[in-house]
């Protein structure tokens, strides 16, 4: 969003060189953070040469989710004061939305100055930065030491927190009241290890780099798909580009269904996806440009409709 230093004064310059991230051969992500002389380089930073150079990776227009368990295993960098390793979500509608409106959900979050803590933390709209709803979680030794499993359960109206299989950290919708739960909606997935800032703090003159982000694995867990399907038709009887409209009381309830699905009617409350099938016995093929809710305006003139 072009907010310098990220919104948190960090200093670091992410980039999309493999020294930056690439995988070690070992079965990790390595998200590597690197110095760099400020007298050498082209790269430019909101204060000015850049000094450091890491990597910040997302799903975003790639991979959405909402809810489910969402779990990564991570080894964070065992740097002394002024590193920053993340494992968070973002709201898929950010770039319409803007933070903190569309939701942030940090499911790790390290600062290598509290060498025993990891944090879990919301941000919406009203508490957010320094306001934000979140909790810690000391291990009792060195959090760079090893692995740890990061995990929230995601549900609706509900969030949990876990390091290693141990629950921490619970937010609901009363925990934010009277502000806004903004949770409840499709969020992509970012992680990164940032350099210095408002959280990370000062970095610390004898840190050494390179300093390395082992990622292990990310996977996302979700419930099967119980959705009651609808279902309408249309005729193919034309060449080139139509627009087809499919009024909504034509979709009947399809015969076949998930297991559980339920069976109370087509409230268009949400909807979780469309495909768009041949008649059985017809062959070829079929490009759709883009599928949306039209909701037909009603206009009152001298109080008639």
């Amino acid at each position: 969003n072009e907010i310098l230093g990220w919104g948190n004064s960090e200093l670091q310059y992410y980039t999309d060189d493999p020294n930056n991230a690439a995988t070690d051969g070992n079965g990790n992500l390595v998200i590597r953070q690197l110095d760099v002389d400020p007298d050498t380089t082209d790269l430019v930073c909101w204060h000015g040469p850049c000094e450091y150079t890491s990597a910040r990776l997302t799903t975003q227009r790639r991979l959405d989710f909402e809810y489910g368990r969402i779990e990564a295993r991570i080894r964070v960098p065992n740097g002394p004061s002024g590193l920053w390793a993340a494992f968070w979500m973002l709201g898929a509608d950010n770039t319409e939305e803007g933070w903190p409106q569309t939701g942030e959900i940090d499911v790790m979050e390290y600062v290598s100055r509290s060498t025993e803590e990891v944090f879990g933390t919301i941000h919406g709209p009203g508490y957010s930065g320094g306001s934000s709803f979140g909790g810690i979680y000391n291990l009792g030794g060195p959090v760079a030491d090893s692995f740890h499993t990061f995990t929230i359960d995601w549900r609706p109206d509900s969030i949990d927190w876990y390091v290693d299989g141990i629950l921490y950290h619970q937010a609901t919708p009363q925990d934010v009241a009277p502000n806004e739960w903004v949770f409840n909606h499709p969020f992509f997935l970012l992680l990164n290890t940032a350099i210095g800032g408002n959280f990370a703090g000062a970095v610390d003159g004898d840190i050494g780099f390179p300093q390395e982000t082992l990622v292990d694995y990310v996977r996302v867990f979700q419930a099967i798909d119980t959705a009651e399907r609808f279902q309408s038709s249309f005729v193919d009887d034309f060449n080139g580009w139509q627009e087809i409209q499919l009024p909504f009381e034509d979709f009947i309830r399809s015969g076949s269904q998930p297991t559980d699905a339920p069976d109370d009617g087509l409230t268009l409350t949400e909807v979780q996806g469309y495909g768009l099938l041949m008649p059985a016995g017809t062959s070829g093929s079929f490009k759709m440009d883009r599928v949306y809710n039209w909701i037909k305006e009603i206009v009152f003139k001298n109080g008639f409709e």
